[in-house]
């Protein structure tokens, strides 16, 4: 029998790492360090894929911004640098199903300053530590675009399993997208916890910050 008993809810906790900060969104606080790294022109690009934006001008980035904090599913959270305190990007936990146990990591927003990066690697290690070591869930969920390669690469690489494409699953600024699905498990989280922790050990890079192994090995 499976232990009927729900998972928690999250809540706005701050998840401290070594190189990066998981904050509850504050807008007032976060704010303008995360719009030159996220709006503007510039920065279009990062939302190609995303059900928002870009933003084109502050207050509109703004408002996007004060409606995030507000709500509680999606819960967003703001990546903050260890050693700047700035923030650089944005992920929320959301479609939060306690009864099953499942919860899904989305609306991941990195600038280029963190794209590639071991903070944002452990940015997405200390979700997954959160969503299985304090809330109980069974079932984490990463879903994205199927067009959006980048994305599929990277939850292959966190350790995320390929379930599947959803065909014409939703209109996204006029466009189809079919959704590409993954999944971890609670079962495989004690497995993915070790080689998360093996990648990120200061001993895995070199004195200039390049990593020796890849998580994926």
């Amino acid at each position: 029998m499976i232990d009927p008993r729900p998972a928690r809810l999250p809540e706005r906790v701050r998840l401290a790492g070594r190189t990066v900060t998981i904050e509850p969104l504050d807008p007032d606080v976060h704010g303008d360090a995360l719009w030159p790294k996220l709006g503007g022109a510039a920065n279009a690009a990062l939302w190609e894929f995303m059900h928002y934006g870009p933003f084109a001008d502050r207050s509109a980035f703004n408002a996007y911004l004060q409606e995030r904090a507000a709500a509680e599913d999606p819960l967003c959270f703001a990546i903050v640098d260890a050693a700047s305190s700035q923030a650089s990007g944005l992920c929320t936990l959301m479609r939060i199903t306690p009864r099953d146990r499942v919860i899904e990591v989305g609306g991941i927003v990195f600038s280029t300053t963190l794209q590639r990066t071991r903070a944002a690697t452990e940015a997405m290690y200390l979700l997954a530590r959160y969503v299985f070591g304090n809330l109980n869930n069974r079932r984490y969920e990463w879903k994205c675009n199927a067009a959006n390669a980048a994305s599929r690469r990277a939850a292959l690489r966190l350790g995320f399993v390929y379930e599947g494409t959803f065909r014409q699953h939703q209109i996204v600024k006029g466009r189809n997208r079919d959704t590409a699905w993954f999944s971890m498990l609670d079962s495989e989280w004690p497995m993915r916890k070790r080689e998360f922790e093996r990648w990120l050990d200061e001993s895995n890079f070199d004195p200039s910050g390049v990593q020796k192994t890849r998580l994926s090995q």
